[in-house]
């Protein structure tokens, strides 16, 4: 018997591409043409990230840049550093991955589950901060010996990926009857590389991207959103504009919400990048006809956010899901909303005390950036009650920026979370931030929630 005549592949590298296309028989029901998903989760480290892995890691080799017993370091949300580690284990080399603290805790530990060094960074700063997730990397890649950073958002490999190899699959799959490509741009490679193969092979091939709302590709700054490894806060030189024909910005709502559809209704369990390109996918589709066909990428499975956008009790604390029962929405309704009301780090602890007074709040967030602001902005939190403390002994305090004396965050509870899981959290708290959509939206108060309670009972006891 000779091994070299079984169908049995050489390393799990050989696994890489070749991904099906499925059709979306029950999600896309409602539009008029055929929208079919390309499964990029059936690849070995189970996303379309596979793919530049090797490209990248096979181009540095030849050009000298990564030798035998090197490490390679790079910023990830987590699909890329998968891809690069099972190159790593082939190959003998060492990894370094530096992540956001926004990623899912099962994405950290699947990395370290390969042999990886995870480094975790503030998501909440500029790209040029040190402390950035990018910064981090390219410290990391000065310290290091032999250290090799490949380098996603700026290695034209990326793109060629798929270039090669998923463009023309598509292509081959559809037998060239493809008019609409649908996929989530975040270094821009995938859309880039496939949107230029099947442009060559038709320009009448639409190229559509779907990007989180708020993501600099559809227009807005960068921040802020919750969706995972999708969109960016700069312009990557792996993403080429020329390439792309329309933008699509979706929710993070409607990414979750698509995301859950397809996972119970078609039985393919998909992440919250996912849901949002299927939702433009099909947003796109409800305005063509039979004729055409529309194929979505799937960048990568769901079991990556089973802690975040399958886990109800998430869902609700972000904002997102309604729980059984009374829910913070009803205090809301019954007291009002109090608007969200923060100071930034730079504020002064004079100004501070004077919105806090002001509004009759106890307690202000310390954030960074304009309004609407990300939960993950929220940075700390300042009490009217200590800084006065401080104050009568120390007055230069009063000029002192907000973050020399920032305390704990405080609670976040969800606008349609259940009381019974809000109160046991926010029974010492004069102040908690209440989350909408993914977005804090306004305070919560003690008093608010005595306020609620007291009527609540006197009603009860009326009504025995």
């Amino acid at each position: 018997m000779d091994i070299r005549d079984l169908d049995i592949a050489e390393s799990v590298l050989d696994l890489i591409g070749n991904t099906p296309l499925v059709k979306l028989g029950r999600v896309g029901s409602g539009v008029p043409c055929t929208v079919v998903a390309k499964l990029e989760i059936t690849n070995p480290g189970g996303s379309s990230k596979d793919r530049p892995a090797v490209t990248m890691i096979d181009e540095a080799e030849a050009a000298g840049l990564l030798k035998p017993g090197g490490t390679i370091i790079e910023p990830t949300s987590g699909n890329t550093g998968v891809g690069l580690a099972i190159v790593a284990a082939q190959r003998g080399y060492k990894c370094v991955f530096v992540m956001t603290d926004k990623v899912s805790s099962e994405k950290v530990s699947l990395l370290e589950a390969y042999g990886a060094e995870v480094v975790v960074c503030p998501v909440a700063v500029a790209p040029d901060d040190p402390r950035s997730y990018y910064s981090t990397a390219e410290r990391l890649v000065q310290e290091r010996p032999n250290a090799y950073r490949p380098n996603q958002y700026h290695n034209q490999s990326n793109p060629k990926s798929h270039y090669e190899s998923t463009g023309p699959e598509i292509w081959q799959q559809t037998q060239g009857c493809v008019t609409h490509f649908v996929a989530g741009a975040g270094t821009g490679g995938t859309i880039s590389g496939v949107g230029k193969y099947l442009k060559e092979r038709n320009d009448a091939v639409q190229i559509i991207a779907a990007d989180p709302a708020n993501s600099v590709y559809s227009g807005g700054s960068g921040r802020p959103y919750l969706v995972e490894g999708v969109g960016e806060d700069f312009w990557p030189d792996t993403y080429d504009p020329k390439v792309v024909d329309v933008t699509v910005p979706i929710s993070d709502a409607e990414s979750f919400e698509m995301a859950h559809r397809v996972t119970v209704e078609e039985g393919i369990l998909i992440g919250g990048s996912g849901g949002t390109a299927v939702a433009a996918a099909l947003r796109v589709a409800e305005g063509l006809t039979p004729d055409d066909l529309v194929v979505v990428l799937i960048p990568d499975s769901g079991r990556g956010y089973l802690s975040k956008v399958f886990d109800k009790s998430w869902m609700a604390n972000m904002g997102f899901a309604g729980q059984k029962g009374l829910v913070v929405e009803d205090i809301v309704a019954s007291v009002g909303k109090r608007e969200l009301l923060y100071v930034t780090p730079e504020t002064s602890i004079s100004e501070a005390i004077e919105i806090m007074r002001n509004s009759g709040l106890k307690q202000v967030p310390v954030a960074k950036g304009d309004m609407p602001i990300a939960a993950a902005e929220i940075m700390g939190s300042l009490s009217e009650d200590l800084l006065m403390t401080l104050t009568e002994d120390s007055p230069e305090i009063l000029n002192e920026s907000a973050e020399l004396h920032m305390e704990d965050k405080l609670p976040i509870v969800g606008i349609r979370e259940s009381l019974d899981e809000v109160l046991p959290r926010i029974d010492k708290a004069s102040v908690s931030v209440i989350l909408e959509s993914g977005l804090p939206s306004g305070v919560l108060t003690e008093s608010d929630v005595q306020s609620f309670m007291s009527v609540r009972q006197t009603s009860e006891d009326a009504s025995k």
